[in-house]
């Protein structure tokens, strides 16, 4: 289907669950519509080996909880994690508060099996976890939403669920006493595997006062004893609370139909810059400079980042309602990388015919 749409010039669109609708860009109109939902199969799976190959369209929570099994995970804790396929997973290169420590799709992805317009199907990488051998094209699909190629499969390298985890709660009266906080932890000899920071506004929503500082420890239990010692201000908290975290965005867009979420990415010693401006509930990964503004409609969205870019903060406008925001508003200052990506779609989609407009109205 993919090859015959192609030949007769139509656009087409890709999709798994449709989970992440609101994400990217709004497609343009599509001819023909393509779900790879059915592709849901575990292919290859080698505990003791670290790695496991699945089709995209595996619900990315199914996945998880066979991985679960035998106290191993991929630990992206992406968002729309309960209706997320593996496939909407990579393409969209969500993570969640964990990338502090274990990194994003980049680092857990080993290989890849992706289908061209032309009618190739690409294998790429393999089923180890050092793999040096050519260029790896699969890359190139994380973060391409479907603008490329459609993805058939993944393989993952896998890691041990940790023997113990704790999380922390540190609530600051202001912006500086939170970010001094932050700094020390971070230079310390303990690192965490998740470190966010809501402002006022964001931790209201989740039952928290003040700017909030969640960390998660992960280790043996010395290690957790030795955060309790380093720590002496900090209140245990449920690690249920994670769930919400990683599901701010979502659970937002779904409060608010019409709203719109930037999100900035920026040197740690931005994140301070970027909190303190967003006149809206951010919720930022204070560990790796990602930050998440949740404003109520596109326009004010636009309206804070433009401006604000001037000033050194550059991000995109992530989540949009349907049809509300232009490609030039969701990204209004792409960098010199739009050029080479302009290049590989012109490679692999000559005609703009995939998931046209899904990268922020830029492919």
């Amino acid at each position: 289907m993919l090859v015959s749409a192609a030949q007769g010039n139509q656009h087409i669109e890709l999709a798994g669950a449709g989970s992440k609708q609101r994400l990217g860009g709004a497609h343009r109109k599509a001819d023909v519509s393509i779900c790879l939902a059915g592709l849901n199969r575990v292919l290859e799976y080698e505990p003791n080996d670290l790695t496991v190959s699945v089709e995209a369209g595996l619900k990315w929570a199914d996945f998880q909880t066979l991985l679960a099994e035998n106290r191993q995970m991929i630990p992206l804790d992406p968002p729309w994690f309960d209706d997320a396929t593996v496939g909407g997973v990579i393409a969209a290169n969500t993570c969640g508060p964990r990338r502090r420590l274990y990194g994003s799709a980049r680092d857990a992805v080993i290989g890849m099996k992706f289908a061209t317009l032309q009618g190739a199907v690409v294998q790429s990488g393999g089923m180890v976890v050092k793999n040096v051998a050519g260029l790896d094209m699969g890359k190139l699909m994380i973060g391409s939403f479907g603008t490329l190629a459609a993805i058939v499969s993944v393989n993952f390298k896998l890691t041990p669920v940790p023997p113990v985890s704790r999380t922390f709660g540190l609530s600051f009266d202001s912006l500086d006493a939170v970010m001094k906080r932050r700094d020390e932890i971070l230079q310390g000899v303990l690192q965490p595997a998740a470190l966010d920071l809501l402002n006022p506004q964001a931790a209201a929503t989740l039952g928290f006062e003040g700017w909030t500082l969640l960390l998660e420890a992960v280790g043996s239990q010395r290690v957790i004893d030795r955060y309790v010692r380093e720590l002496p201000e900090a209140r245990t908290i449920e690690a249920g609370i994670w769930r919400p975290v990683r599901e701010y965005v979502p659970q937002f867009l779904q409060r608010h139909p019409l709203g719109a979420v930037v999100r900035v990415s920026t040197p740690l010693q931005g994140v301070a810059g970027v909190v303190a401006e967003a006149p809206v509930p951010v919720v930022a990964r204070a560990g790796n400079g990602v930050a998440y503004a949740c404003f109520p409609d596109c326009q004010s969205a636009y309206g804070w980042l433009k401006p604000a870019a001037a000033r050194g903060i550059k991000g995109v406008v992530e989540a949009v309602p349907p049809q509300s925001c232009r490609g030039e508003e969701q990204w209004p200052h792409p960098q010199d990388d739009l050029v080479v990506m302009e290049k590989i779609k012109r490679m692999l989609d000559p005609g703009n015919l995939l998931n046209a407009g899904r990268l922020y109205g830029r492919l």
